[in-house]
């Protein structure tokens, strides 16, 4: 086996959908999202006689409550071969964000396991495997845009849209995916706080978990507003459950000098990434 890298993007709801709650505990959702190509984790596969995982995050947990190393476990045991190989992941998207980086991170793991295994499950098999370990995992197995439905395991391909300037600001907590899906159903809207869906060209960005999310976390509605109200903003939406949030900029926007005043005004120790969607790659 010949050493080799995958890149595992971030992903954005353009919009996020929750129609109710599921028998198995799950919810019902109706998503569309993208992947950001230029954000991305990076895993590095190469041989070794037994399995072995490694991460250059000290807060990304290396153990088997890991999704990459739960990814190999669930392939093995698919595909009953043993995998011998060392797979080092280095982290750029952030813990604990809505970016869906540790779902993309298992999907990479089991594309690559895929491929040093010469096709052993094929892509349905691969999908089942997916959809087992996570909602999101099985949209990082297909290039492109989709819109999901189900719990987010039933994946429909769909044309990409039109690539968005955008500008992702993400504070230094994170938010629960569960917490977030737990409070939907009971949660109420703050006053003054904008909900609804916001038109930029063709697309109509919203998100249900906002509300949720921001009553239990009012810094994140805070930011949203913030932004909302900055001329170089033309819409500002909670990245799936948060605790990211991203701004569509304005044409000729200068996001650094957002994230800065950002920074200055809000909190000075947000990370942030600018860039554009899968769209115009």
């Amino acid at each position: 086996m010949t050493p080799f890298t995958l890149h595992a993007p971030a992903k954005l709801n353009l919009s996020l959908r929750v129609l109710a709650k599921r028998d198995d505990g799950f919810h019902e959702i109706d998503t569309v999202m993208v992947k950001l190509p230029l954000l991305a984790d990076c895993l590095h596969f190469a041989p070794a006689a037994t399995f072995a995982f490694a991460c250059d995050d000290p807060s990304v947990p290396g153990d088997e409550e890991n999704l990459v190393v739960k990814a190999v476990r669930a392939y093995e045991a698919a595909a009953n071969i043993s995998c011998r190989c060392s797979l080092s992941l280095e982290k750029k998207i952030p813990h604990g964000a809505g970016l869906a980086g540790g779902s993309s991170d298992a999907a990479a793991t089991l594309l690559g396991l895929e491929r040093m295994h010469e096709g052993a499950l094929g892509p349905e098999k691969l999908a089942a495997v997916a959809a087992g370990l996570g909602s999101d995992i099985a949209f990082f197995l297909t290039p492109g845009a989709a819109r999901c439905s189900g719990r987010g395991e039933i994946v429909e391909p769909i044309p990409a849209p039109p690539g968005l300037p955008v500008l992702l600001m993400k504070p230094a907590f994170g938010v629960p995916t569960p917490d977030a899906y737990q409070r939907w159903q009971g949660s109420v809207e703050l006053p003054g706080i904008r909900y609804g869906a916001q038109d930029v060209g063709s697309l109509s960005l919203v998100n249900d978990l906002e509300r949720p999310v921001f009553e239990k976390f009012r810094f994140l509605a805070e930011l949203k507003q913030w932004l909302l109200i900055r001329k170089e903003a033309v819409a500002a939406l909670l990245c799936g459950s948060g605790s990211c949030v991203f701004a569509v900029l304005r044409h000729p926007a200068d996001a650094q000098a957002l994230a800065s005043a950002v920074r200055f005004e809000l909190d000075p120790g947000i990370w942030s990434w600018a860039g554009t969607t899968e769209g115009t790659e």
